[in-house]
């Protein structure tokens, strides 16, 4: 008969692991609406994780009945919440939140000082850098890198896919007259020796590059995006959150702020820091579909 290897002992401590006694009220006072959820360490200390969901009480509990995350609960000392409208609200304020306070345990939404994208300069792409072009207005960019050596990953991987010269790219120096190791292959279709045109070559990098096109900011100044919370049912709160009606306020991608008035919305209007990579990511879909409400300010 077999018999079982003995568990690990920390095994069998996570399988009996229960959430910290001294959360159990603040869960049991966290509304079930969208917004961001802070979890704070000692008095004083920045926050040991920030996090977002469009049901608080629902994605705490999950949290705190998670053994692999008892090494963070140890430490938690309380929880803070701050409601939003919806999720996009709740996307946005966890990401400036995120950036403004580097959280323990959170590893992404972290800023990014080398944010750059592929240009078209005359025959070759060129990495270029948004502390140096305004990524929001600037018609031609490709990508949305963390550094120059990630975009030119995904150049030679797009070279690789579409059988692209790494030469004419400028991913590699060619020899006068001779063409590319990778045309001998057929891994190239081979522009670097006259086999295809250069306007052809070009054309295909276009076609490459297409779904990696960043869109330009398509308003011509600051927005603000409207957002209203509906409990699950349907039925309006019988007692309304002043959180549950927001305006969102953005400018070219960047988040401004979020206030529950027309007039204080414009007051938020200034111009943007810079282009917000996160910001860029949360907004596209719902302001290219045309299904947000949007109010021009």
């Amino acid at each position: 008969m077999h018999i079982p290897a003995r568990r690990r002992p920390e095994f069998d401590e996570a399988r009996f692991y229960e959430y910290p006694a001294h959360l159990r009220e603040a869960i049991a006072d966290m509304p079930s609406a969208p917004g961001v959820y802070l979890f704070h360490g000692h008095e004083g200390d920045l926050p040991l994780y920030i996090g977002k969901s469009v049901n608080l009480r629902s994605r705490l509990l999950s949290h705190l009945r998670t053994a692999d995350e008892a090494r963070m609960l140890r430490q938690t000392r309380r929880i803070t919440h701050i409601r939003t409208a919806g999720e996009i609200g709740a996307l946005l304020l966890e990401a400036r939140l995120i950036k403004e306070m580097h959280p323990l345990f959170n590893q992404k939404l972290r800023h990014n000082r080398q944010l750059c994208a592929l240009r078209m300069t005359g025959e070759q792409p060129e990495v270029v850098y948004s502390k140096d072009i305004h990524f929001a207005t600037e018609c031609g960019l490709y990508g949305l890198f963390g550094s120059h050596r990630a975009a030119q990953e995904r150049l030679r991987s797009l070279a690789d896919q579409h059988k692209l010269c790494y030469g004419a790219l400028g991913l590699e120096k060619l020899q006068p007259g001779k063409a590319c190791f990778r045309a001998m292959l057929h891994q190239c279709s081979g522009v670097c020796r006259g086999d295809e045109s250069p306007d052809s070559h070009r054309q295909r990098l276009f076609n490459a590059l297409e779904d990696l096109q960043i869109s330009i900011w398509p308003y011509p100044g600051a927005i603000g995006l409207v957002e209203r919370f509906t409990p699950e049912g349907g039925e309006p709160s019988k007692a309304p959150h002043p959180h549950d009606f927001q305006i969102h306020v953005l400018r070219h991608w960047c988040y401004l702020g979020s206030v529950t008035d027309r007039q204080e919305a414009a007051e938020l209007d200034r111009v943007s820091a810079g282009f917000d990579a996160d910001g860029y990511k949360i907004l596209c879909k719902p302001l290219l579909s045309g299904r947000a409400e949007i109010i021009l300010l």
